[in-house]
């Protein structure tokens, strides 16, 4: 059994539930805009930051349905073993794998959809941007509490973990501005 530090726990915790808020106000926001196709989000802001524009894509339903509903389950467990972390529970190396596992695919997602969404559909969701910033600080965390005493690379991941998190945001940050920059040097 292997009990996560306060730390490790509330990340799990506080980052599994601003993602699961976000991923519950996107389909809120979807499903209103299912019924009402005239319907504008509330997080479309402008040309770029726009979600309505983002959510009639096709990428938005990559599996058949809205993406936000593989949020709301996934991070409903982050959300879960958050609680039971910040309450001193202890889980089998196993369940630390499964969410390392959990959280790679995910980060694989949404690197997808980040090139979906500068690239293809030329709008970015701020409740997904949302989703983006979580998912690196829980993959470090996590990396941490299954790699961080393993030999070997993963230990070496393990120990680079933020670095890796700031070259996450770093590279993010500048694909947008690059990518939207005519937008951004406008305002000013």
């Amino acid at each position: 059994m292997s009990i996560a530090p306060p730390r490790t726990a509330w990340v799990l915790l506080l980052g599994g539930l601003l993602g699961w808020l976000a991923a519950v106000a996107l389909t809120v926001e979807r499903f209103k805009l299912f019924t009402d196709p005239g319907y504008t989000p509330s997080c479309s802001i402008n040309p770029i930051l726009s979600c309505g524009s983002v959510m009639v894509t096709k990428q938005a339903a990559v599996f058949g349905f809205p993406n936000p509903l593989i949020g709301i389950v996934g991070f409903s467990v982050v959300v879960t073993l958050g609680v039971l972390s910040v309450a001193g529970v202890g889980f089998p190396r196993w369940i630390w794998g499964g969410l390392w596992l959990g959280t790679v695919a995910g980060l694989g997602f949404i690197g997808w959809l980040i090139f979906q969404s500068l690239y293809r559909i030329n709008a970015l969701c701020p409740y997904c941007m949302v989703v983006w910033a979580i998912m690196a600080p829980l993959f470090a965390v996590i990396t941490n509490q299954l790699w961080g005493n393993a030999p070997g690379p993963l230990r070496v991941l393990a120990e680079w973990r933020w670095t890796l998190v700031a070259l996450f945001y770093a590279v993010v940050l500048l694909l947008i501005f690059l990518r939207f920059q005519d937008y951004w040097l406008s305002l000013f």
